[in-house]
């Protein structure tokens, strides 16, 4: 047996149509599938062009989590205590700041250089936060 690919990640979201605002409208991600499979929405983005990742935005609920767990869940990403990270590249981490500064994202610390390149923070709108990085 050999891996040879990781295709998707999940971050929860708690509104699914703000996540495309931000990760489409703001970070130029685009949709990748936008079904409705009647428990869930399955919505996934991926970087243009790049089809084999995708990053499912999804709602605390079933299947994965039951009424109350899902509540809890909701809560913490509320309170910014439950949100993940996503870790992005980019060819020019100084252009890509300013360009998300003008489009209103938040940003939790200014591009910094560091051994391994140019990188820096931005928060999305429930607590996930977004490494993007100029890699060396």
């Amino acid at each position: 047996m050999t891996i040879d690919a990781i295709s998707r990640s999940q971050i929860y979201v708690l509104d699914q149509d703000e996540a495309l605002d931000f990760y489409v409208g703001k970070l130029g991600l685009e949709v990748h599938t936008d079904a409705d499979l009647g428990f869930m929405r399955w919505l996934t983005v991926n970087v243009p062009g790049d089809r084999g990742r995708e990053i499912l935005l999804e709602r605390p609920g079933p299947p994965a989590l039951d009424p109350a767990t899902a509540e809890q869940v909701r809560e913490l990403l509320t309170k910014g205590a439950l949100g993940g990270y996503l870790f992005m590249t980019t060819d020019d981490a100084h252009k890509t700041y300013e360009d998300l500064v003008a489009r209103g994202v938040d940003v939790t610390d200014e591009p910094t250089e560091r051994p391994y390149g140019i990188d820096f923070g931005i928060r999305d709108p429930f607590g996930n936060r977004i490494r993007i990085g100029q890699m060396f």
